[in-house]
Formats: C-alpha cells, sequence, structure tokens
C-alpha cells in the first residue's frame, strides 16, 4: 500500500499594521508656523475669527493662542436636512498660533526655544510662507525669497531634532558600550533602542525630516517617544495678495512647488490671500449680509475649507455621525 501525503496549503501571510508617527487621539492640534510677518496671526485670526494681534513687527505674537474651528463636511449637512434638527455639531480641528521662528532659533535665537517647545506641543503643522510684495510689511530678512524662507525652518526644525536626539545618545552612550555585546532581555531591548536614535539622528544630520523616513514599526515605537519637531505632517500655506489669488496666478508659487517637490515630495501646498479672507470674515462675522456680493464680485472662494480639511485628514483623524430628531453630530 501506498500512502499518499497531502501537503497543506501554504499559511496565509497577515500583513503587519502599520503604526503612524504621532501620538493617537482624537483631541489633535495643529500649530500654525512660519517666519516673523508672513501672515501666520492674519491667517489665525480669519479663520477663527478671533482677535489675536496681528501688527507688523517680529515676535507680536509670543503665547501661543489656540482655537477651535468646524471641519465642514456635506455629509452633515445633508443629514441636517434629512432630520430637520435645530442642533448641528460638526467636528473640530484644533488650530495653534505659533509665534514667528528666525535663523538661529534652534540656538535661542529670537525667543526661539519657547517657539521650539510650542511646535514640540502639536501634532501637525500649517507651514504658512510669505509670496506677496508689500513695503508696509517687513520682512525679517529683507527681500522676498520663499526659498529661503522654507530652507530657513526646516533647518531650524531639524537643528532642534538634532539637539535633542544628541541628547539622549550623550546621556547613554556610556551605558551602551559598557553592556557590550551580551546583556539580558532589557539590555538588549535598550541597546536596539540606542541604535534606532543613532539611525534616526544620522538621517537627519544628513538633511531629511524624519517624516519622509522609511521605519518599521519598532523604529516608530521608539521615535514616537521623543518629541520630534520633524515628525510632524506638513501643509504647505503660500500666503499671497488678494489680486494674485483672484486671479489665480503668482510668481512665488512655481519656486515653492519647486522646493516641495525637491526637498518634501507629496506634501500638500494651498494657497490662499490673508487680505481677502480677512475681509470676508469681517462680513461673516457682521452677519453674514454682503457676503454672496463680495464673492460675486471678486469672483473667488474661500481657501480656508480646504485647509481645514487638509489639516484634519492629516491628522489621520476621521469621523462617524449620529443623527436624530434633538441633533445630527460628527464625532472625531
Amino acid at each position: 500500500t501506498r500512502t499518499l501525503s497531502k501537503k497543506m496549503p501554504p499559511k496565509k501571510q497577515v500583513a503587519e499594521e502599520k503604526i503612524q508617527l504621532g501620538r493617537p487621539g482624537n483631541n489633535l492640534k495643529i500649530g500654525v508656523v512660519g517666519l516673523p510677518n508672513v501672515g501666520k496671526s492674519t491667517f489665525f485670526n480669519a479663520m477663527t475669527a478671533s482677535e489675536v494681534a496681528a501688527e507688523n513687527y517680529p515676535f507680536c505674537t509670543i503665547e501661543p493662542s489656540e482655537s477651535r474651528v468646524a471641519v465642514p463636511d456635506e455629509r452633515l449637512t445633508w443629514l441636517f436636512a434629512q432630520y430637520a434638527t435645530t442642533s448641528k455639531i460638526p467636528a473640530f480641528l484644533t488650530i495653534i498660533d505659533i509665534a514667528g521662528l528666525v535663523k538661529g532659533a534652534a540656538e535661542g535665537a529670537g525667543l526661539g526655544n519657547n517657539f521650539l517647545s510650542h511646535i514640540s506641543a502639536v501634532d501637525g503643522i500649517f507651514h504658512v510662507v510669505r509670496a506677496f510684495n508689500d513695503p508696509d510689511v517687513v520682512h525679517v530678512d529683507g527681500e522676498i525669497d520663499p526659498e529661503r524662507d522654507l530652507e530657513t525652518i526646516h533647518t531650524e526644525l531639524r537643528l532642534k531634532d538634532i539637539a535633542m536626539l544628541n541628547k539622549y545618545i550623550d546621556a547613554n552612550v556610556r551605558n551602551i558600550e559598557r553592556m557590550g555585546s551580551g546583556g539580558n532581555v532589557d539590555d538588549k531591548k535598550r541597546k536596539e533602542e540606542f541604535a534606532i536614535v543613532v539611525k534616526v539622528r544620522d538621517w537627519v544630520v544628513a538633511g531629511n525630516d524624519v517624516r519622509k523616513g522609511t521605519w518599521t514599526n519598532r523604529d516608530v515605537d521608539v521615535i514616537n517617544s521623543q518629541p520630534l519637531l520633524t515628525s510632524k505632517p506638513v501643509t504647505y500655506l503660500a500666503n499671497v495678495s488678494e489680486k494674485d489669488y483672484i486671479r489665480k496666478k503668482n510668481k512665488y508659487l512655481p519656486l515653492i512647488k519647486k522646493w516641495i517637490d525637491e526637498n518634501n515630495p507629496g506634501d500638500k501646498l494651498v494657497p490662499f490671500s490673508g487680505v481677502f479672507e480677512t475681509a470676508l470674515a469681517a462680513l461673516q462675522q457682521a452677519g453674514g449680509e454682503g457676503v454672496a456680493k463680495f464673492l460675486e464680485e471678486k469672483g473667488a472662494v474661500s481657501a480656508f475649507p480646504k485647509i481645514i480639511t487638509l489639516g484634519y485628514d492629516q491628522l489621520n483623524l476621521m469621523h462617524f455621525f449620529t443623527a436624530g430628531v434633538q441633533e445630527v453630530r460628527a464625532w472625531t
């Protein structure tokens, strides 16, 4: 008799779920970052209808201002119409206006250490870059040069990350060396963590943002234990003149797009006009009368719904809905 052996089918490979950079949670925040006088507070004021100081001099914003904005969603509007309720509660995005960074901030220039700690406390970044000429609004570095401005901010964030990583390395290198090649389970774990930190430090020293690296889940666990500034997702916002915004043409935008594609490919760029949005926000605050006429005359619409939605999405937030006769609500 012959015994026929039947081969078992290979085990199905289960893909490991990829861990995301950043802290988990549903109360995440985006910081508005950029050089002084690029329009950060103007953007924040118009978007949140608040009254943060927007004077024309560096460091007029010292303490970060915080506000929540509603996330636009047509599905919520549709549900509200279906249930004819009087209560519609949207999902919210928390936005923080952070004072302007300057060259040398990582070493404490301006009020650099304070500002960088404020960035450390948020989960994503709206990077505002100036793309308008106005002799009445001084530029901290003189002439308008968006590529230089972008490089300044990213260099300062990387330098701060390098300093934080080096601090960890310097504090642990002797203990790691003493362990040698042996050690117990905890020792091996500490050595692995140390090696990952060194790898991340070398990546940043080479001129890269942490968020653009290819990391294992173990790498991400270690990265998330460090408050690294370049691990945060970034959306770039180009502040253009009202004229350029309406005509959809600006000489600086191709330069900004080129810099993003070369340095952080895949990141989003959204043009907006602080002047346009401020005028629109004033009409909306006054009760909304004249808004339709203003938009029709200008032939343009607000960039804020797109910006808010991108910010919400870049934090990997999502929401679900509950609907009834008492309220329609979006939950984050």
